[in-house]
């Protein structure tokens, strides 16, 4: 029998509903620890408890140190489940995934509704996880997400409903993986992936979002700053407002990498439009272009990317990737 490591590090799946205010918050004891029970006849479970956070308090710098407690424990276990909030899950789980060389499956998972809420989806997704992480298949696919009945790889997942159990989905290219009451099914390959391992993460990058009658003054603020590199959520193909224009190209003129993703949810980003602030005139300028990223996830591999390298042609060609 396989043996897993549980890392648990906080979330929805660590928490509690007060019946009487109807409020979830974390509790003093994980409700899902000590549970080996349940996995009797699927794996040996070794838990450990590296963080306990609601999930918008997670930040690169404990990504960095889940990475490492992964690393430091890996060798001697088959497979890892990492529990996590669902909030910020989608990109810890990139994050692990680009600086994780292991081809071992590390698996994500975690819950839509705490432990003790009828209708809990915190026990079933676990159980799922570990499922997955004992199956020999899942090794070589890079970090994973299991929620939902489903597998999805951590570039490609993201949330996609505020309260639904069904939230975490693939948009672009689906699950790639599937998990009945009898078995683990795979049914989509998983390309090849870069990984790059960080000591620190010590660069500053933000990330905006365009919307109609966006102005220069926000990147004009930007220029002020520390900034050491941005991520711009355009509209469509990769188009922003003309007003935009002049004070980005200060931004890159300063040396200042900015990558384009789109704020639609499926398709990439492309130099098509010629018009003051279309994508051509954009690329032209020395804007980078992401290929299928979500912002946050765009955000999570420039920090990365930045801890190695600020040169354009280097970031350029890392971006063509996901």
């Amino acid at each position: 029998m396989k043996d897993i490591l549980m890392i648990h590090t906080g979330g929805t799946i660590s928490m509690l509903e007060n019946k009487e205010t109807g409020e979830v918050n974390s509790t003093g004891e994980h409700p899902l620890t000590d549970i080996a029970g349940h996995f009797r006849h699927t794996a040996n479970i070794h838990e450990k408890i590296a963080l306990n956070l609601p999930s918008p308090q997670m930040t690169p710098h404990h990504m960095l140190q889940l990475a490492k407690t992964v690393k430091e424990n890996y060798s001697n276990h088959d497979g890892v489940v990492i529990t996590h909030g669902t909030d910020t899950l989608e990109e810890t789980a990139y994050f692990l995934d680009l600086v994780l060389g292991t081809e071992k499956p590390v698996i994500l998972t975690g819950a839509m509704r705490s432990s003790n809420e009828i209708g809990s989806d915190a026990l079933y997704n676990l159980i799922s996880a570990v499922r997955v992480a004992a199956d020999h298949r899942a090794g070589g696919k890079g970090v994973l997400v299991v929620m939902n009945d489903e597998i999805h790889t951590a570039a490609n997942v993201t949330k996609t409903s505020t309260s639904n159990v069904a939230t975490f989905q693939s948009p672009q290219q689906g699950p790639i993986g599937s998990i009945t009451k009898e078995t683990v099914l795979f049914h989509h390959p998983v390309f090849p992936r870069k990984t790059k391992s960080v000591g620190k993460i010590s660069k500053k990058v933000f990330l905006l979002k365009a919307y109609a009658g966006m102005s220069r003054d926000i990147f004009e603020a930007l220029l002020h700053t520390d900034i050491d590199g941005l991520v711009i959520e355009a509209f469509g193909q990769g188009n922003l407002p003309k007003e935009t224009v002049e004070p980005l190209a200060k931004l890159l003129d300063k040396g200042i990498p900015v990558v384009l993703v789109s704020r639609s949810y499926q398709g990439v980003v492309q130099p098509t439009y010629g018009y003051r602030g279309g994508g051509k005139e954009l690329y032209k300028m020395g804007v980078i272009f992401s290929n299928g990223l979500t912002g946050p996830k765009a955000r999570i591999k420039l920090l990365i990317e930045l801890e190695k390298t600020s040169n354009f042609s280097v970031l350029q060609e890392s971006f063509k990737e996901q």
